[in-house]
């Protein structure tokens, strides 16, 4: 029997969060194709009749702008230190460069054994996937190196075991039904924040948040859950893109948001979004601790 943590690290838009949900087999974090859309560390766990993975999901390392930026990277590296082994993500798919040679000069500093994911194999020729794993196994001493589809599933049930393989002999550190650390809120505040992004395509991704003002939940299972969140926007112009003509985008994204949420926790829920401006909210601490990134680390 092995248990233990893996963090799942990479560039943003390697596919950490797809790949998340597919070894769990539940929607936790959410997926997107704009980068930095993973801004917290995410656990989630996966038991096995052999054993217990704890996935730690993670921001994607990329150079900070803003504060919240500087915590979502510290929030990545800090998950990787946390783990008994860390599998770096690499969309295998994109050419390697200066992201690429930054990711790998971090790995002896965390003193973990590194599994190499290489993900998206779906998109890349075949002939080139031997030539990328001989590349990054020249520049560091993987423990193994996977190739994957996390859309597809192709080979992920093999990357599972090839992960447990290298964690320590112990017993499950958390029940076998257990899934995740995050609470409801912020379930129910990320969902709301995905189809902020799929329907807003390319205009707002990187200046909204989502606050859950208030969340009720009936002890009667026959009533909904009621969520009260605020939308946040940075400027003034950027809330008539989220309200829509005549209300019809925030109704769009509160309808698809709240059947997300029913599905999730298989119960009604009554949805109720506001959008507010509050200017530079990337820039204020107060704002990044109630959405539940970590304090820098000087």
């Amino acid at each position: 029997m092995r248990s233990g943590f893996v963090s799942l690290l990479g560039r943003p838009n390697a596919g950490k969060s797809t790949l998340l949900n597919r070894l769990v087999g539940a929607h936790l974090a959410i997926v997107s194709d704009k980068p930095q859309t993973t801004r917290t560390r995410i656990l989630g766990a996966k038991s096995l009749p052999d054993g217990q993975i704890l996935f730690l999901d993670t921001p994607g390392v990329h150079r900070p702008m803003h504060r919240m930026n500087v915590r979502m990277v510290d929030a990545a590296i800090g998950a990787a230190r946390e783990a008994d082994v860390v599998a770096l993500v690499v969309d295998a798919s994109e050419d390697v460069g200066r992201g690429t040679d930054f990711m790998l000069g971090l790995l002896p500093q965390l003193s973990k054994p590194v599994v190499l994911v290489l993900n998206k194999i779906d998109r890349l020729k075949k002939h080139k996937l031997l030539p990328l794993i001989e590349w990054f196994s020249a520049r560091y001493a993987f423990i193994d190196v996977v190739p994957v589809s996390a859309a597809t599933g192709d080979n992920v049930e093999a990357l599972e075991q090839v992960l447990l393989s290298h964690l320590p002999e112990g017993p499950p550190l958390y029940p076998d039904d257990y899934l995740t650390d995050q609470s409801a809120r912020s379930l129910a505040a990320e969902m709301v924040r995905e189809q902020v992004l799929v329907h807003t395509r390319a205009e707002l991704p990187f200046t909204t948040a989502v606050v859950v003002d208030r969340y009720e939940e009936p002890e009667d299972e026959d009533a909904p859950l009621a969520i009260y969140c605020s939308i946040l926007v940075e400027e003034p112009s950027q809330k008539p893109i989220i309200i829509g003509r005549a209300g019809e985008m925030i109704k769009t994204i509160g309808t698809a948001a709240r059947k997300q949420i029913e599905e999730f926790f298989e119960r009604r829920v009554y949805l109720d979004l506001h959008v507010k401006v509050r200017e530079d909210w990337r820039e204020n601490e107060r704002t990044l601790d109630d959405l539940g990134l970590p304090k820098h680390r000087r």
